[in-house]
């Protein structure tokens, strides 16, 4: 009976390259990826994260994504627009990292903190203030101005200079 089967089968694709069908498929003429490569038993995993264009972070535990994260905090709050958006963004991130703490998973136990949310705004405001330009005075400065000016330092066990 198998062999019935096989021979039909044989029979059918046949007819159909007789007809064409196998014709202009996509990928003709091209050769078969990782043909000659060495097995890999994650060929699949990659090649899915390569087609979707995902990171290879998603393959990591919860604990190692979120330390990841909370390195990466400062390169991704640079471009928000306003401090209520890095209050957000911090503020989602520690919820996770809080959700975790509470229910860890079986992955590897990594110490993960809460993130600053303080120290993350400082940094940001930091970055995003603008310099203070001087602006000119409209009097000339006289050279016993300039001297006055001058802080001088003094020791204390000396005599202050007046």
């Amino acid at each position: 009976m198998t062999e019935a089967w096989e021979a039909s089968v044989e029979a059918k694709i046949q007819d159909a390259v007789q007809r064409g069908e196998f014709d202009n498929l996509p990928g003709m003429g091209k050769p078969i990826p990782g043909r000659g490569m060495p097995y890999d038993e994650a060929w699949w995993i990659k090649s899915f994260l390569e087609r979707e264009a995902l990171s290879s972070d998603l393959l990591l535990p919860t604990s190692l994504q979120l330390r990841r994260r909370v390195e990466q905090v400062p390169d991704e709050v640079r471009d928000l627009p306003t401090e209520q958006a890095v209050r957000d963004f911090v503020g989602q991130l520690n919820a996770q990292i809080v959700a975790w703490l509470r229910f860890p998973d079986d992955g590897p136990r990594v110490t993960v903190r809460p993130v600053n949310t303080e120290d993350v705004v400082r940094r940001w405001r930091a970055e995003h203030t603008p310099p203070r330009t001087v602006t000119p005075t409209t009097e000339p400065v006289t050279a016993a101005a300039a001297r006055r000016s001058r802080r001088t330092w003094w020791l204390p066990w000396r005599r202050r200079p007046r």
